[in-house]
């Protein structure tokens, strides 16, 4: 049996022309809605979820192209832009009745926020990013050997086919090496929600890919067209990461903060699993996102 958020309603809402995202709902009060990342699902935000749900009202999607969401043919390039998925994460709040709302994301997710503050800013009233850059800003930090961490940016960059064969052909190992590799504690992933996710991972290898590859072509033009243009995060931001900035050599905070006029930049500890590992930490980072 799948797991699921406890307490939280689940609802399949229309977002698009034959695009439906599967979103847990749960909790009253302002919105605050969570973005999950890879290779994971909706699940990740299960213990915040549930903490943010005693005064908000809290909605998890899974991204299109994940978890049980619709994963329609990635028939062009914008299929799973960041565009466009942020347009979904819009429509699904507005279908929810929510024309404003607070926005969270992590990893791919966080990417998903990052891009709805910049094109829809009336509709994002706080922001928060959670353990990655910009996508501009990540291409031009990852060179040298040091890329080697990145491998998969580049594998899922090449063009639909090879990348596709080879992580269908052992996608268990493919996606548990990241589950294995990332976390500093293994016990914050269950048996049961690890298994959920390489579950779903497997049923989604052309959508990720996608999603991947969009980050190196139309995510990326348009990151620079809005970094040309000196377009800015004009809300309350907030960014957890790990220390990635000191093992490859930049600033994350300057990055951050050429975005971002108002930001609250924090470094944390755990691992790149931080709403698992260290629910406690994301929350209360929440918390004052919110009350900022």
């Amino acid at each position: 049996m799948t797991p699921v958020i406890p307490g939280f309603d689940y609802r399949r809402v229309p977002v698009a022309d034959g695009v439906a995202l599967n979103a847990a709902v749960g909790g009253s009060g302002s919105p605050v809605v969570l973005l999950h990342g890879f290779p994971q699902t909706h699940l990740m935000w299960r213990h915040v979820a549930a903490d943010l749900a005693a005064d908000h009202t809290v909605i998890c999607p899974d991204l299109r192209g994940y978890g049980d969401s619709d994963k329609p043919e990635a028939v062009d390039d914008t299929t799973y832009s960041k565009r466009t998925m942020a347009a979904d994460v819009v429509a699904l709040a507005r279908a929810l009745g929510h024309e404003r709302f607070a926005l969270a994301g992590h990893d791919r997710g966080a990417l998903v926020a990052f891009r709805a503050g910049l094109d829809h800013p009336a509709a994002i009233t706080r922001l928060a990013c959670l353990d990655v850059l910009p996508t501009a800003d990540m291409w031009d930090v990852m060179h040298g050997a040091t890329a080697a961490v990145g491998f998969h940016l580049y594998l899922m960059a090449q063009p639909p086919g090879l990348p596709e064969r080879m992580i269908a052909a052992s996608a268990d190992d493919f996606f548990g090496h990241f589950l294995d590799l990332w976390a500093n504690d293994p016990e914050a992933v269950p048996a049961d929600v690890r298994a959920a996710y390489l579950r779903a991972c497997r049923a989604a290898v052309p959508s990720i890919v996608a999603d991947y590859r969009a980050s190196a072509g139309i995510d990326l033009a348009h990151d620079l067209a809005d970094r040309e243009a000196g377009n800015r995060l004009e809300m309350p931001v907030a960014v957890l990461q790990q220390d990635w900035g000191a093992a490859l050599g930049y600033d994350a905070r300057a990055l951050w903060g050429a975005w971002a006029p108002d930001l609250v930049h924090t470094t944390v500890t755990c691992g790149h699993f931080m709403a698992e590992e260290a629910p406690a930490v994301v929350a209360e980072a929440l918390r004052d996102l919110l009350a900022r």
